[in-house]
């Protein structure tokens, strides 16, 4: 993997760029003050069934569930308990813990473990491009010939088999990810947010946001490594709302676009 270096934040720690020789980063420039709640989240462009793993044949009994699960999160504190809505089966099922949360991390299937394809100017929509279910996308108009494309989904914790009392008094780990194209179309070329939200949808409990600017040198098309943690972020989060931008620059023959992978969204419990 590649190595993580320290970049300017608007609230965290990120960026690690591949081929395996980077060099250090200038800071990124400084970015408008982050919105302090999220957009409204209209549905999705399509149903997002929940991605379930297959259990074992034949289905364990809850006692074995419950050994499965303990052996690979470890111990839960001393009298958590799970709530009567869930089984250790269930748990199984879901596995809430430790996965990726997010629809559709990687929908136009790029590697991020060799250089970003080349690919020429477009006049297609993007949700032509891959398999896009579960992102709301829309396009944020700029100066001149560039613009942002943002894409979107909100993550109901409680409805990917998390449960209360784990969320408030574990509060574990919450782990956000993604890769972005060193496009070179612009100076800043991807921001990223995340809002930590509780029932209402609309009280922030914790936010992160950043806006990298890469060196500028070698060749285009390396990727380039954002993630946050939020930790402590104390009690009532049920809400995950992600949402970065890519920048577009508009050219003869359509729109040249910078490409994004692997998002990720996890929640894991400390050590």
């Amino acid at each position: 993997m590649a190595e993580v270096r320290d970049g300017y934040a608007l609230g965290g720690r990120m960026e690690a760029e591949r081929p395996s020789n980077p060099q250090e980063l200038p800071p990124s420039p400084r970015s408008p003050p982050p919105p302090q709640s999220p957009p409204p989240l209209p549905s999705p462009l399509s149903p997002a069934a929940p991605e379930i793993p297959d259990l074992p044949q034949p289905e364990p009994s809850e006692a074995y569930a419950r050994q499965l699960l303990l052996e690979e999160w470890g111990p839960l504190s001393e009298g958590l308990e799970l709530p009567d809505r869930l089984t250790w089966k269930l748990l199984l099922l879901r596995r809430p813990l430790y996965r990726n949360l997010l629809r559709a991390p990687n929908p136009e299937g790029i590697n991020i473990y060799e250089p970003a394809p080349p690919t020429g100017p477009t006049q297609q929509p993007l949700e032509t491009l891959g398999n896009f279910r579960g992102w709301y996308i829309r396009t944020e108009m700029l100066q001149k010939d560039l613009s942002w494309t943002v894409k979107q989904q909100c993550v109901d914790l409680l409805a990917e088999g998390l449960w209360e009392e784990l969320l408030d008094d574990e509060q574990p780990d919450i782990t956000v990810m993604d890769w972005f194209e060193d496009s070179r179309l612009d100076m800043c070329v991807y921001e990223l947010h995340v809002w930590l939200l509780a029932a209402d949808r609309r009280t922030v409990i914790a936010q992160h946001h950043v806006a990298p600017r890469t060196s500028g040198r070698g060749p285009s098309g390396r990727w380039v490594q954002v993630s946050h943690v939020f930790r402590h972020y104390g009690s009532g989060v049920r809400f995950i709302h992600f949402l970065h931008k890519t920048k577009n620059r508009m050219v003869p023959g359509g729109l040249q676009r910078t490409r994004v992978t692997d998002s990720s969204v996890s929640v894991q419990l400390r050590e």
